[in-house]
């Protein structure tokens, strides 16, 4: 009996939990950013279409209920538009209940799409992506070898607004180290003041695997901040931050501060709390509870 195929570690979106994930792509079309440690036991390829709409009619015989798809790995929107095409209609018939599609997205692939394709991926299902942002800070996005520019993120984020996809984005606290912090906390928050997303998600730094980043740690080349640095540079972002109706999030498991609201309404309130932190008036995660 055929089984669905999965190569490799699961790497999705937290908010993707229950989703239904099925590789359209093999590992991360860039993955030479010097941070990140995901995919790199694998040779990113796009795989064959007809193994990918097998895996949905696989699906469909094993579960009786799917809501959500969510088609990995770290840039399935690389493939191109026509196989895109193929793969949402054949979600619609084969699994009509399903009431979003979702995929993480590089700016790169993004402003290699026109327009026209993605509105028409958006009509077909594609409820919303996941763009990486990391920094806004054009100086931070070379030292971490991004492979794109602030400029190309910013286009290619608001392409994704102007298609009705919706949009969410991730930025790294604590990214530009102790030279850089004010930087990257100013430029961020500019650079999701003129994208305006529908969700920002900020994580923040943690080392896991043999990462240059991680080396030039080790050899005193980058200062991380600690968690009251962290504090201050999110507080910096915040003030910088003009995003009315974008839903900011820094709850993930490697924040030292849990955060959450709606912008702009809700900014002071956490900025409140990041100072009540500053004085000492709200506890900081511990160490040993961050994870990725």
């Amino acid at each position: 009996m055929m089984t669905m195929r999965y190569e490799g570690r699961v790497f999705r979106p937290p908010s993707e939990a229950y989703s239904l994930i099925v590789q359209s792509t093999i590992g991360c079309s860039h993955n030479k950013c010097t941070f990140c440690d995901m995919y790199k036991e694998k040779k990113f390829r796009v795989r064959p279409l007809h193994e990918v709409l097998e895996d949905f009619d696989l699906a469909r015989r094993a579960y009786r209920h799917i809501d959500r798809i969510f088609l990995a790995d770290g840039d399935a929107l690389v493939r191109k538009s026509s196989d895109w095409i193929k793969i949402l209609e054949h979600i619609k018939r084969v699994i009509p209940e399903c009431e979003r599609v979702t995929s993480y997205a590089s700016p790169k692939s993004i402003l290699a799409k026109t327009p026209s394709e993605l509105e028409t991926l958006h009509k077909l299902g594609l409820e919303m992506v996941y763009m990486g942002v990391e920094s806004g800070s054009d100086t931070i996005l070379t030292k971490i070898n991004k492979g794109e520019t602030r400029d190309e993120i910013i286009r290619a984020g608001k392409m994704i607004m102007d298609s009705g996809i919706k949009l969410s984005v991730t930025a790294i606290s604590g990214l530009g180290g102790t030279d850089m912090w004010e930087e990257h906390a100013v430029e961020t928050g500019k650079a999701f003041s003129e994208i305006k997303p529908h969700y920002i998600g900020l994580l923040t730094l943690m080392f896991e695997g043999d990462t240059p980043l991680y080396r030039d740690m080790r050899a005193g080349k980058f200062k991380p901040l600690t968690a009251i640095q962290v504090a201050e540079e999110t507080l910096v972002m915040l003030k910088n931050m003009d995003c009315e109706g974008s839903v900011f999030r820094a709850n993930h498991a490697s924040n030292y501060i849990n955060l959450r609201g709606t912008l702009n309404q809700d900014r002071d309130a956490m900025i409140n709390k990041l100072e009540k932190a500053l004085e000492g008036k709200v506890r900081f995660k511990n160490e040993a509870f961050r994870a990725l």
